[in-house]
């Protein structure tokens, strides 16, 4: 359920990805202190779900990064000025207020901010949803998208349905030694090959040789119930044979894929499913709400991570200016700037002789 007190605040970061960290940093040279929501459990966005472990050769001053490496770094950055992040939340309402700040709620907690960033990328990341007749009545009961809570996971039989880093990393997790393991865990994939690093699928295969782990290779038909109960599901194998495996909880980890979601429903201009922005300051049609990284549309627009870190840059500047409108706005730079020191917390000579 929702908090009823919301969080008061001069900047709300919708997307935790490379831009929206970037956004982070550069409202905090500003003076902006900003909480983040993002729909996923870490920060990090299409860099972490989708190519944690590919290069990337086009970020300014790093000749090679992975999405993972990069996604460190820029937390790193922003740490000085200690953003207050929300994971695991989506954001579904956005209302202006009558005194021009937006009222903003996800399910879970309520912000009201003078100024918006929406930086989603292509939208929201959802998991991909297994499609079995009857099987959503159990969703959060004993179906889930994400590693259960521990009470969910303590004493029970688990299947895990998936063949790619996320799903082996699960399984891995659930049969760790502690007060919350799981009774018995079984890996499941339609094929019997599986895609994760080297140290993940060597564990996991020290796992299946004590028995601590079962892997079935085949994939869910059909599914039976008793009452209110999920009790087992059937599995097609590539035999042709069917098998019935019981469980208690099953967890499905067969990717994420964007959805816009609530942002259509908002009432902000857009085009081709992309908001339009001013690329001057990066604003949506609605005052105090910017749009930065690949949710935005404008003339020369490219979908780069560098190209979003520039919008970034002036939708800070643009925010700055909209939330202190006295404010001199004169430039100044992170290498001579004693007031830009401080906020990033560098230890000057002078404070340091």
């Amino acid at each position: 359920m929702t908090d009823p007190t919301p969080i008061h605040t001069d900047a709300l970061v919708i997307g935790a990805g490379p831009v929206g960290l970037f956004q982070v940093f550069q409202l905090g040279l500003q003076g902006i202190h900003a909480q983040v929501v993002d729909v996923l459990e870490q920060a990090g966005g299409q860099c972490i779900e989708l190519y944690p472990d590919k290069p990337l050769y086009d970020i300014p001053g790093l000749p090679f990064s992975t999405g993972r490496e990069l996604t460190q770094r820029l937390l790193q950055q922003v740490a000085p000025f200690k953003p207050t992040f929300h994971f695991n939340q989506q954001v579904s309402q956005l209302k202006r207020q009558a005194d021009g700040r937006w009222l903003v709620a996800t399910p879970e907690q309520q912000f009201l901010t003078r100024t918006v960033f929406i930086a989603a990328g292509v939208g929201a990341f959802v998991p991909k949803e297994l499609k079995i007749d009857g099987l959503a009545t159990f969703a959060g009961s004993q179906l889930f998208y994400r590693l259960p809570r521990p009470e969910q996971r303590k004493g029970r039989h688990v299947v895990v349905v998936g063949g790619e880093e996320n799903a082996v990393d699960n399984a891995i997790a659930l049969v760790a030694e502690g007060p919350h393991q799981a009774a018995s865990v079984t890996l499941m994939h339609r094929r019997d090959v599986l895609q994760a690093s080297p140290q993940a699928l060597e564990k996991l295969a020290e796992l299946r040789t004590n028995g601590r782990i079962q892997f079935i290779t085949g994939q869910i038909t059909s599914i039976a119930t008793q009452g209110d109960r999920l009790t087992s599901v059937a599995v097609n194998t590539p035999e042709d044979q069917t098998l019935n495996l019981p469980l208690d909880a099953l967890l499905v980890c067969q990717g994420i894929s964007p959805k816009l979601g609530p942002i259509s429903e908002w009432g902000l201009a857009m085009e081709r499913k992309q908001l339009s922005v001013d690329p001057a300051t990066f604003a949506t049609s609605a005052a105090g709400i910017y749009a930065v990284g690949d949710v935005n549309s404008y003339p020369g627009k490219k979908k780069l991570i560098v190209c979003g870190f520039h919008e970034a840059t002036l939708a800070a500047f643009a925010a700055a200016s909209y939330i202190n409108p006295q404010a001199s706005g004169v430039l100044q730079y992170t290498t001579s700037s004693a007031l830009l020191q401080q906020r990033l917390g560098v230890e000057t000579n002078a404070a340091s002789a």
